[in-house]
């Protein structure tokens, strides 16, 4: 099974390359600038289709959420005219897309986990770019798996638990946001799940399932207990560690808002692929051993 993904030092790409090689059977090919671009839209489809997957995972995206505000324009070339160029080119190829999604399509005003038939209803450029790219990886064809997920980290390119402990490194104290709440979820496992979920569509090709699903950490914490686990895991690691200290939202102060709540029920994507991600502090210990 030859799988390709864009956005080569993403997060989620760098952690399916990994993954690829301890998997017998599976090749996985990253494919970024300057080769992929997803801002310049007319040249993808070209470029994947000299690939010849067997699957496509549309993971490259515009994610600077603040500095969309500012450049709407490239967010929604990127996010949503460049996807749904990805989907086309796998329509075109026959096969699959796995498109990855964001948590910023709700509005983060709903007491419990979200499901996939919520509303959606988008704060700011990012969220609303990246529901234009699902609708255009929908609009495509049918054979398409939407994968929502949030609060992404890994031992890759740049993400929370990384910036805690290099804060951590300078400081006695840090202060983190207590009031937005969510599933920290590791490219490492949104990797894996990838993988098995394309594994099935590889096997039936009369898989029967498509559509949206939410792909997400098991379990919930708000960004200061994140925070406070991240370095407290450092700390027994022989790593850098500091005193956490709560703030709300209205002292942290952003240029594009945030939803207070970012859980998603992941009961669905269990349901049909029989897959669920480990414990968020198990996850969150297994990243953070790798980099301290």
């Amino acid at each position: 099974m030859r799988l390709l993904v864009t956005g080569r030092d993403g997060q989620v790409a760098a952690s399916l390359l990994e993954a690829g090689q301890a998997r017998a059977g599976v090749e996985v090919v990253a494919l970024g600038r300057p080769e992929l671009d997803l801002a310049r839209p007319d040249t993808v489809i070209d470029v994947i289709a000299v690939a010849k997957p067997d699957i496509v995972v549309s993971a490259a995206a515009y994610t600077a959420v603040d500095q969309a505000e500012d450049e709407p324009d490239l967010a929604f070339a990127v996010n949503a005219t460049g996807a749904g160029k990805v989907a086309e080119a796998a329509e075109r190829l026959g096969v699959p897309v796995i498109h990855l999604s964001t948590d910023y399509v709700f509005d983060g005003t709903k007491a419990d986990a979200y499901v996939e038939t919520d509303p959606t209803a988008p704060l700011g450029v990012y969220g609303t770019s990246k529901l234009a790219g699902e609708q255009a990886v929908a609009a495509v064809g049918p054979r398409h798996l939407i994968l929502r997920t949030a609060w992404v980290y890994s031992p890759f390119g740049k993400n929370f638990v990384k910036t805690m402990l290099r804060l951590a490194a300078d400081r006695d104290e840090i202060s983190v946001v207590a009031d937005q709440w969510g599933n920290p979820t590791s490219a490492l496992d949104i990797a894996d799940a990838i993988l098995h979920a394309a594994a099935m569509l590889h096997r039936d090709k009369d898989f029967a399932a498509f559509g949206t699903y939410h792909l997400a950490g098991t379990g919930e914490t708000n960004w200061s207990g994140f925070a406070r686990h991240i370095l407290d895991t450092s700390l027994k690691s022989g790593g850098s560690w500091a005193r956490v200290g709560d703030i709300t939202t209205m002292d942290y102060p952003t240029k594009a808002r945030r939803p207070a709540n970012s859980r998603l029920s992941s009961a669905k994507f269990a349901d049909v692929f029989g897959w669920n991600a480990p414990d968020w502090r198990q996850s969150t210990e297994k990243v953070v051993r790798r980099l301290s």
